[in-house]
């Protein structure tokens, strides 16, 4: 299984000109510097092209869209973090347990959640429907593949969104920015709500 960018390339990427591939970069250098500045709220199209020093147009021919924009800055911390689930080393990789790896790889998920989040906030609120890229598809399998493995007979469908909805990035965000939950007792409620939904099973 290859893993699956948040963003997809455009076709013909492998032969872009160079100039092409060196405005890309332009943008999406100046778009992080933003983002740190300022918060994924501070980034828009205007502010990217001015800090790249190219015309608008380009950031909008490059990435369609500020949620565009989002998604192929989130792409390559999403596909590292698929590497580490789907081929990397135990528990948050195969070879270990399947409860272990529910609690490991959510664990996982929260630490790229107060990393990545902002951004990934930013991004699902343009999304036409973010349950349908690849990469929330992808997690959301990887969830129910460990909760059939682990035993569980119930939906596990259902079960897999609403674990996934227990690590949406705005709820984790409000969770440690407005009431100032520690990320230590996130990864422990996790630890309970899958350890009592598999032991439940």
């Amino acid at each position: 299984m290859s893993l699956i960018p948040i963003r997809s390339h455009a076709p013909g990427a492998d032969t872009e000109r160079r100039d092409a591939a060196r405005n890309r970069e332009l943008l999406l250098c100046a778009a992080r510097e933003i983002i740190e500045e300022s918060g994924a709220d501070g980034l828009t199209m205007d502010r990217v092209a001015r800090r790249a020093g190219v015309g608008k147009g380009t950031v909008f021919r490059r990435f369609g869209s500020r949620a565009g924009l989002m998604m192929t800055l989130l792409s390559d911390a999403e596909a590292e973090f698929q590497g580490r689930f789907m081929f990397g080393p135990p528990p948050v990789g195969p070879g270990a347990p399947p409860l272990e790896r529910l609690i490991a790889v959510g664990t996982e998920r929260i630490t790229w959640i107060l990393e990545f989040g902002e951004l990934a906030r930013a991004a699902d609120e343009s999304a036409h429907n973010r349950f349908d890229v690849p990469a929330a598809v992808l997690w959301h399998r990887h969830l129910e593949m460990l909760l059939r493995e682990a035993g569980v007979t119930a939906d596990q469908w259902l079960l897999a969104s609403a674990l996934g909805a227990a690590l949406e990035p705005e709820l984790l965000l409000h969770a440690v920015g407005v009431h100032g939950i520690a990320p230590d007792r996130l990864a422990e409620t996790w630890r309970e709500l899958v350890t009592r939904i598999v032991r439940g099973a």
